[in-house]
């Protein structure tokens, strides 16, 4: 921690992270046989041992990848390629995207044979992941101090949770298990720039990141932690969710998204929503110079 900056009236204080890129790893497919890849741009596939090029995939064209014994095989035309590695690296050239399960992804695939069965994982920068998660758990067409609320609440649940599939090689799940995520493919201008304008921008209690827990709607009323699961978090307390006559839809603990945009319609900004579902929080903001 550095120094405390006011902005807009909020108070924020500017936190410092040892790793410089700020990459998260998402967990995309796991337990799977085959997957189907491809690249907007020319990409290389690398073995992750050795850092050798193996091969250049041509840009637009899709490719069969598949768990071969211990390691991954590729099919070039009609043909399976043994890889001879259980870890490749997927990297489009500067500006590319990647495509896996029918979707296009900003950052690299890391793809590992584990036990005979593939795991593909998505590294990406952590405010272009959260481009896509923005879009992806709550309507581009809904309130933009909404969506900002929303890229503040998914950015502290994700830096907050870190490691947590660590296991599994990754950090996150793609599915609201963690966070939907839908990569470049879901992204929209509106929601891209509510993610840009809080660039950074996290919710902390006591000096530490909160894994900000958000549902689609608590039923009229929010529920503590404690009434959820044995740990008591004291910034999630139990408040009115202004989510009109919705009925609850998922653990109705922290911000309901529902009411985030009824707020917002009511002229509640993003740091209004949020220090109204999260109670004794404050605001941080990661130091910009690691975002370089």
């Amino acid at each position: 921690m550095k120094k405390i900056l006011i902005l807009l009236g909020i108070f924020f204080m500017q936190f410092a992270f040892a790793n410089p890129c700020f990459a998260i790893k998402i967990g995309l497919q796991g337990g799977i046989d085959k997957a189907f890849i491809g690249s907007s741009t020319q990409a290389q596939i690398i073995n992750g041992r050795t850092n050798k090029l193996l091969y250049t995939l041509p840009a637009m064209k899709g490719y069969e990848i598949r768990a071969y014994k211990s390691g991954i095989a590729i099919k070039i035309s009609g043909s399976y390629f043994n890889l001879d590695s259980d870890y490749i690296v997927i990297k489009p050239a500067s500006g590319g995207f990647i495509s896996a399960k029918g979707k296009w992804y900003r950052g690299f695939f890391i793809v590992y044979n584990r036990e005979g069965a593939l795991t593909i994982i998505n590294q990406i920068d952590i405010e272009e992941y959260i481009r896509g998660v923005v879009p992806s758990e709550m309507p581009s067409g809904w309130n933009y101090e909404a969506h900002k609320a929303q890229a503040i609440a998914a950015r502290s649940y994700a830096l907050a949770n870190l490691g947590k599939r660590a296991s599994r090689g990754y950090d996150l799940k793609d599915t609201p298990e963690d966070q939907a995520y839908g990569g470049a493919t879901a992204e929209s201008a509106k929601t891209n720039q509510a993610v840009q304008e809080t660039k950074g921008v996290v919710l902390i209690y006591d000096l530490k990141i909160i894994p900000a827990y958000y549902s689609a709607s608590a039923g009229g009323q929010t529920s503590s932690s404690s009434d959820v699961w044995t740990k008591n978090l004291p910034y999630l307390k139990s408040v009115p969710s202004f989510d009109g006559n919705i009925k609850k839809n998922g653990h109705g603990v922290g911000m309901s998204q529902h009411g985030a945009n009824n707020l917002a319609k009511n002229g509640y900004n993003a740091y209004q929503i949020l220090q109204y579902f999260y109670k004794g929080v404050q605001f941080a903001r990661i130091n910009p110079d690691f975002y370089k």
